[in-house]
């Protein structure tokens, strides 16, 4: 039986498999059974693009709580085999260091889409300085007392429309989430969480809250999670999780360091893979990365995968005790 469940850990997913790094342990992350853990080679996600950075004049709207830009590049087919690059908004709510690590990633051809828009409800954020100083559209989301200038739910998805968005990103966005704004765009909007989701989720987790509470549980293990998104807080379909280490002596503020640390690298590759069409979804509703040589390879990717469960279950087979 031991052995049984061997070949299932490893062969759980055989018709879109991820062949782990060789260079790197076959465990480097444990995988609770029950979740829907997908790790992902750094060395298969990543496509270099030579692509020269956008030039664009800022014109102020505080009307309409949008500020635009005229952009003067050109968003063409570079990769020559029918895909599009994309065209991404980013919401964030502070310091929006995911988002500046995705910006960076687009304008040195790590990911092949472009960041149109940055939206916020948070007019002085760190966020809106960077995409103000490098010529990014900001829109102000949502409309309060305190913010009278933020758009209403239908007026923000009119406003994606006219930028053409394809995929949102939120990354430290704080509020939830309209309806409006999911219906609009099914299964286009990721979240970034700073916990393994389930754990550690929903409202009222955000932040230093989160890492307080992990290093208070005893968990040995944290790391950032990134989900699609639907009605509630943290809830949708996990696309990608990262471990990270609890160390004995950690603080929250230590934990949230390398977590974070963590969230850049896994955000940009997750991001190149939604802009490469290389996200699939099972029948059961689960999505998974397909790595861009098994998009382009599938039978010999498929090969070596099962090499590499059998080769890796009769190295751990022979630690096991069989009982007669």
């Amino acid at each position: 039986m031991k052995a049984q469940s061997l070949v299932s850990g490893f062969c759980s997913n055989p018709t879109t498999p991820s062949i782990p790094n060789t260079k790197k342990s076959f465990f480097q992350a444990p995988t609770p059974p029950s979740s829907a853990y997908f790790s992902q080679s750094r060395q298969w996600v990543s496509f270099k693009i030579q692509h020269s950075a956008p030039q664009r004049v800022v014109r102020s709207n505080k009307q309409n709580g949008v500020e635009e830009a005229k952009d003067g590049t050109s968003h063409g087919n570079d990769l020559g085999n029918g895909v599009r690059r994309k065209k991404l908004a980013v919401f964030v709510s502070g310091g929006g260091s995911n988002f500046r690590s995705i910006h960076e990633a687009s304008l040195g051809g790590s990911v092949y889409g472009d960041i149109v828009a940055l939206v916020t409800n948070k007019r002085g954020c760190g966020g809106l300085v960077y995409a103000r100083d490098n010529g990014i559209p900001v829109v102000l989301f949502p409309k309060t007392k305190d913010e009278p200038d933020g758009l209403a739910p239908n007026d923000l998805v009119a406003e994606l429309r006219k930028f053409e968005v394809d995929f949102v990103l939120l990354a430290g966005y704080l509020k939830l989430i309209p309806v409006e704004l999911i219906r609009a765009y099914p299964r286009a909007i990721l979240n970034i969480h700073p916990s393994l989701l389930p754990a550690f989720g929903g409202k009222g987790y955000y932040g230093m809250k989160v890492h307080k509470a992990v290093i208070a549980s005893g968990a040995r293990y944290s790391g950032p999670t990134i989900h699609f998104v639907d009605e509630l807080y943290d809830t949708g379909r996990i696309l990608a999780q990262s471990v990270v280490p609890v160390l004995a002596k950690d603080t929250a503020e230590e934990l949230a360091a390398r977590v974070l640390q963590e969230e850049h690298r896994l955000y940009v590759e997750v991001t190149a893979a939604l802009c490469e069409e290389r996200i699939i979804w099972r029948e059961d509703g689960v999505p998974l990365i397909l790595s861009s040589r098994a998009k382009k390879t599938p039978v010999s990717t498929v090969r070596l995968f099962l090499y590499e469960c059998y080769r890796r279950l009769l190295l751990q087979a022979s630690e096991f005790k069989f009982e007669a």
